[in-house]
């Protein structure tokens, strides 16, 4: 019995020490599936000059996974009709940049169209995947409007036969009406939701046109409207395959008048006629939605609205600014549906997409938003690396503070962190991070700065990032390593920066620090909250290497 006691005490310590050592590849591999992965965000491209929709993604700023552009019409005998739009070069283009380029098949609300297409849906599809694999595109998104409940199965077979037809790695989409009251009847009825979403990769609910052409003057999109298409769809759709339509426009009514009873109107052209003609906007709390009121006079230049000129009177003008957008942008993350999608690019006022993005994945700093950083500062806050100084501020060109810096390593790491009893620095105790830097000081990344003294609210500098990154490097790194003392910088050398000169180094020499246009590295310089989120992201990539 002693005998086998023993070997049952040997066996479960050496069963403790697999687990010890093999914990931290098992936090590693949590820690990356847990990674934020950013949300969803499409839009259609239809306005305008073919040859500037490369610009037009351009100045999105890296905000959109897909663009959808109007390369595919049916014609009046259900037969597939190729745009002049269609262009190699921009799907090129797109690819290089890493967007999806899936074009829009529409019958554009012409429902004989609509009808003859869906009766032609074997070989519509089949000229379909024809064209997607001649032009490399990453998919089709279906936008087969105004057919009705008679139709319903047709248009869910349609699509069925779209996924058989086209590969796995495209995409299949369906634009589809927002029903928040339940229509079953009507273009509303021709949805099968449910059935639709098992055979495409998302639904895109085209939550706008609450009010429309001839209607009452009222908002586009309220922020109720948007709510309850998407509390309808979840009924029927799996969250993950939802995505909110944002309209990029507005309507316009004239008042006391049959005329301009809700044209559209693009966001930029109605902020356009608002200045022009000195506007009153105002914002409706109810809807969360803006209104203007302008009074074209009969000395006036008389404006264009796509093609339509605006004659003398009073017109009323319902439409989407930052404020409406960033309210519906909000319900992504409360609902945390796939994403959104808009219609349509190049509608948008200039500054959308200084915020688009970071508001999309819940990230409301303010001050990030048109921020050199702003994506590595969504990406650091999201992963859980850093946070705000308060919920909608990020001061990033503030300087970082010692104790933020030792904060970042821990959560980078992902150690459990607890305060020391005894070997602690002095001027910690009870401070809000004394449990991650007394971690941080247990594994090795920190150091103080001399007589037991941390100085946790000083600012870290440049070259003691580059020692606390480095000192995580080297306990990852399995083998020797040779660094280059190459590094380039002109105020670097070894007389002056010998505790940190090679750390420095090696960092340069794995792309992780740059310096600046100068040639100067400013070892001595603190570090901005916003240049540690980019020392993280490079950080990270390297080590995921």
């Amino acid at each position: 019995m002693k005998a086998a006691s023993k070997n049952i005490l040997i066996i479960s310590i050496c069963i403790m020490i697999l687990l010890v050592f093999s914990s931290y590849g098992a936090d590693e591999k949590q820690k990356s599936e847990d990674k934020f992965e950013n949300k969803f965000n499409m839009s259609y491209i239809y306005f305008g000059n073919s040859s500037l929709y490369t610009d037009r993604v351009d100045c999105t700023r890296n905000s959109l996974n897909e663009i959808s552009p109007n390369y595919f019409n049916i014609d009046e005998s259900g037969n597939l009709s190729l745009t002049p739009a269609l262009d190699k070069k921009f799907i090129e283009d797109m690819h290089e940049r890493g967007v999806r380029v899936v074009p829009f098949i529409s019958n554009h609300w012409d429902r004989a169209a609509g009808l003859a297409a869906l009766h032609n849906r074997k070989k519509l599809a089949a000229d379909v995947a024809d064209v997607i694999n001649t032009y490399d595109l990453d998919g089709i998104n279906v936008d087969i409007e105004n057919v009705t409940e008679k139709e319903r199965e047709m248009y869910t077979d349609f699509v069925r036969i779209l996924r058989e037809t086209l590969p796995d790695d495209k995409t299949i989409a369906v634009a589809v009406a927002a029903n928040p009251n339940g229509f079953t009847t009507g273009w509303h009825g021709s949805y099968d939701y449910a059935r639709l979403a098992k055979y495409s990769d998302y639904l895109m609910f085209m939550a706008y046109d609450e009010h429309y052409q001839n209607s009452k003057p009222g908002p586009v999109s309220s922020m109720s409207f948007s709510r309850k298409t998407i509390e309808s769809a979840l009924k029927e759709v799996p969250k993950e395959k939802i995505v909110l339509g944002i309209p990029f426009y507005g309507r316009i009514w004239k008042n006391d008048s049959d005329d301009f009873q809700g044209n559209g109107v693009s966001i930029k052209r109605a902020e356009e006629l608002i200045r022009t003609y000195k506007g009153i906007v105002t914002f409706d709390e109810k809807s969360k939605s803006p209104y203007a009121v302008i009074t074209i006079n009969e000395k006036d230049s008389k404006p264009k609205v796509y093609g339509e000129t605006l004659t003398s009177g009073t017109y009323t003008i319902w439409f989407e600014n930052e404020e409406s957008i960033k309210h519906k942008l909000k319900l992504v993350q409360e609902f945390d549906i796939k994403g959104t999608g808009s219609w349509s690019l190049g509608d948008e006022e200039e500054n959308t997409w200084d915020y688009y993005k970071l508001w999309l994945n819940g990230c409301y700093f303010n001050d990030a938003e048109g921020h050199w950083a702003a994506d590595y500062i969504l990406s650091a806050y999201k992963n859980n690396l850093i946070k705000g100084m308060t919920e909608n501020s990020f001061k990033p060109e503030e300087p970082l503070t010692r104790a933020q810096a030792a904060v970042i390593m821990v959560r980078l790491l992902d150690y459990d962190t607890f305060a020391e009893r005894n070997k602690t620095f002095d001027d910690i105790l009870g401070h809000w991070a004394q449990a991650s830097i007394d971690t941080a000081r247990r594994n090795g990344i920190i150091n103080g700065i001399g007589d037991n003294i941390f100085k946790p609210e000083g600012p870290v500098t440049r070259e003691q990032v580059a020692v606390m990154l480095d000192n995580i490097l080297k306990q990852k790194m399995k083998s020797e390593r040779e660094v280059n003392s190459n590094h380039g910088f002109s105020d670097v050398t070894i007389k002056n920066n010998s505790w940190s000169y090679e750390s420095i180094c090696a960092m340069k020499q794995y792309g992780i620090i740059s310096g600046f246009s100068d040639g100067s590295f400013k070892p001595a310089q603190a570090l901005t909250r916003a240049e540690m989120t980019v020392l993280i992201d490079k950080f990270a990539s390297f080590i995921e290497q």
